[in-house]
């Protein structure tokens, strides 16, 4: 259950609290990277209220919600596999869809400087801490942020290639330690489970 909530907060602190939020708030959003957080809080709200089964079963030495409890562990495994696989080959493609984002937001700026197209591109810039796709003569009335040092933090556009790789091998790693979480649960509801029958047998 510990484990579930901690999945829960990691993947709604990606969504609303990381750098890539930002692109959530506008209404094209890489879909692709935002499905995998939703798919990793849904593996954590299912792994918390399967703790709970788990619970139940050992306390009542109930080898129905013992099972009950491996089957559901073996279901969160297979998709947490399924969701690595998934973001692996979908990494490419998620980063291409964001850069497009920061682009069509950037060739809005360019023919309308003015108004929500002008705040949209400052917080793109704020969050990434860059400026602009890398030209340094199209940074000319750009809403940068400030204190940043340019032309080294100038290219958005290997920002966000940046950010959705740290960001995507986090995700990997929280998803290795759940794999690793879930094993173990499974070994031991088994042990478990075959323990408790063993003990009503000699009974």
């Amino acid at each position: 259950q510990l484990a579930g909530l901690a999945v829960i907060a990691f993947g709604l602190w990606l969504r609303f609290g990381g750098p890539m939020a930002e692109f959530a708030t506008d209404k094209k959003s890489p879909e692709l990277f935002f499905m995998g957080l939703y798919v990793l809080v849904g593996a954590g709200a299912i792994m918390a209220a399967v703790g709970f089964f788990g619970c139940c079963g050992a306390a009542r030495e109930s080898q129905c919600l013992i099972g009950t409890f491996f089957a559901c562990l073996l279901v969160i495994f297979a998709g947490e596999v399924t969701a690595g696989v998934f973001a692996f080959i979908g990494k490419k493609v998620a980063i291409q869809e964001a850069q497009k984002i920061y682009e069509d937001a950037y060739e809005d700026y360019m023919k309308n400087p003015v108004g929500k197209v002008n705040s949209t591109i400052y917080r793109y810039h704020v969050a990434l801490q860059c400026c602009g796709k890398g030209n340094v003569e199209q940074q000319t009335g750009l809403p940068c942020p400030e204190n940043i040092q340019l032309p080294k933090a100038s290219n958005c556009l290997t920002e966000i290639q940046n950010v959705i790789d740290t960001q995507l091998r986090l995700v990997g790693i929280v998803g290795i330690a759940i794999a690793s979480i879930t094993i173990f649960g499974m070994i031991f509801s088994m042990v478990l489970c075959c323990t408790i029958r063993n003990m009503r047998e000699m009974i």
